[in-house]
């Protein structure tokens, strides 16, 4: 696939990084001729160096025969003036804007083929707003992903010594859970990968992955982990466009105080925000942290842009005792050195959004990404199309299907349509846990987790159909 994308910063780099490791054919446009040196010596990738809104610069970067425009610049206008270059001189069929704006978003008119022709608008603080809320309302997991419009989730936690299910082999769950269906997607030992089965054995410190109806997650998550206290009190070191959106989010269910280190925009904040308290002062002042009693937080947040501010913000909260530190980093590096550590959660924006984007790259019906584990895994949904003789896995039981070493299929969401006397047709969905028999149908949604990203496009290719199937 040809792909070009505008804007060579944190999200733009990341998804390079991705996707050229997927065979693509990409060029990267950014104004920044030193920024994009930098990227082309560590990638196989072409760059053009320009202001991506010309359609000159557009020609350069090869639009004429793109099949997909990754807007992905810091400039909002400039995304939208790309993306309307891009259909109207360019005819790319593929169009996707990073939006920040909220008052763009708010009217989704501006979008449409006649207006700014964005086929997807894309809002990473958004994304990471919810993920962190995810992780709020969950705070004994280490991450909580959602398919198939929040029927079904996966959720990592943490096996710790004297857990339920610590020692124990996974046939287990079924005897402690005899109403809850669920299934372990896959455990993290050591950072290693272990595919499980009936008799894998959870060892403390195994990280593990686990997938049920939304619903059921509590009631699975009480049995796989002791249930810390329901957070009450959260704290947010930053009053950027991400603190601003998670204290919004929240804050009509928890206490909330909010840091932000310039005064005007805390001033701002205070106006834009109703039950939330804001206070104007350094995320690494140990006396304001003692004063604002960040000892009886349940979950501190370290939301700036700052990634040594964070960590060192997140380390101090944790030694004066807050219960949870979540921190936001986006330098990889300093990712994978804190993970684990005595931060609680290290979160790296990029790798959080960009499932958002791979799912528009996905080769059949992808309707899903979620990276995992630092982008080293992946979940996806993909519908299943055809029947049992154009399609790999129509038809099929899931222990019948080729699939990779690695991957998994965990969850199935079935869509029934029912004609009520009335003669509406109503739908209703029901979750299936995978089990060894279970049998794929048309048009269901399979989540499938892939411990090695590598093996991606071996599953993709699985759910195509053959070129016979109309």
């Amino acid at each position: 696939m040809r792909i070009v994308i505008l804007g060579a910063g944190q999200v733009g780099s990341s998804v390079a990084e991705n996707l050229v490791s997927e065979a693509n054919d990409i060029t990267v446009v950014d104004t920044d001729a030193g920024r994009l040196r930098k990227l082309q010596d560590r990638l196989d990738l072409r760059t053009v160096v320009g202001n991506a809104g010309h359609p000159a610069i557009l020609e350069r970067a090869g639009a004429s025969d793109a099949d997909m425009l990754l807007a992905v610049t810091q400039s909002d206008e400039t995304n939208l003036v790309a993306c309307k270059l891009a259909a109207t001189m360019f005819n790319i069929p593929t169009k996707i804007a990073r939006i920040r704006a909220t008052d763009y978003l708010s009217h989704p008119e501006m979008f449409t083929p006649e207006n700014f022709a964005v086929d997807t608008v894309i809002c990473p603080e958004q994304v990471l707003t919810d993920y962190i809320a995810k992780l709020i309302e969950f705070p004994e997991s280490l991450q909580v992903l959602e398919f198939a419009e929040g029927r079904v989730s996966l959720v990592a936690v943490r096996a710790f010594h004297g857990g339920p299910l610590v020692g124990k082999e996974l046939q287990t769950i079924r005897k402690h859970l005899p109403n809850l269906d669920t299934r372990v997607a896959a455990i993290f030992r050591q950072d290693s990968p272990i595919i499980p089965d009936a008799t894998t054995v959870i060892e403390v410190g195994d990280e593990v992955f686990f997938i049920a109806a939304t619903e059921d997650i509590r009631g699975v998550m009480r049995e796989l982990r002791r249930m810390d206290k329901p957070v009450k009190r959260v704290m947010i070191g930053g009053g950027g466009n991400i603190g601003r959106r998670l204290a919004s989010a929240i804050e009509s269910r928890y206490d909330v105080k909010i840091i932000e280190y310039s005064k005007p925009a805390a001033e701002r904040l205070a106006a834009d925000l109703g039950k939330s308290l804001v206070l104007v002062g350094d995320v690494t002042d140990e006396e304001l942290l003692q004063t604002e009693n960040i000892g009886d937080m349940d979950i501190y947040c370290a939301l700036t842009n700052d990634d040594e501010n964070n960590i060192m913000s997140s380390l101090l909260a944790k030694r004066m005792g807050a219960r949870r530190v979540v921190a936001l980093i986006n330098r990889g590096s300093y990712v994978n050195l804190v993970q684990a550590g005595q931060i609680d959660i290290a979160i790296s924006p990029a790798q959080a959004t960009i499932g958002t984007l791979l799912a528009h790259v996905r080769q059949g019906d992808c309707v899903a990404v979620h990276s995992l584990r630092r982008g080293a895994a992946e979940a996806l949904e993909l519908v299943a199309h055809g029947d049992a003789r154009s399609s790999k896995v129509v038809g099929r039981r899931i222990e019948e299907i080729d699939l990779p070493k690695g991957a998994t299929i965990g969850a199935i969401v079935r869509t029934h349509e029912r004609e009520g006397s009335d003669g509406k047709i109503t739908r209703e969905h029901q979750v299936l846990i995978a089990h060894h028999d279970t049998v794929i149908e048309p048009d269901d949604h399979v989540i499938v987790f892939v411990v090695n990203k590598r093996t991606v496009p071996q599953v993709e290719r699985l759910f195509q159909v053959s070129v016979g199937f109309l």
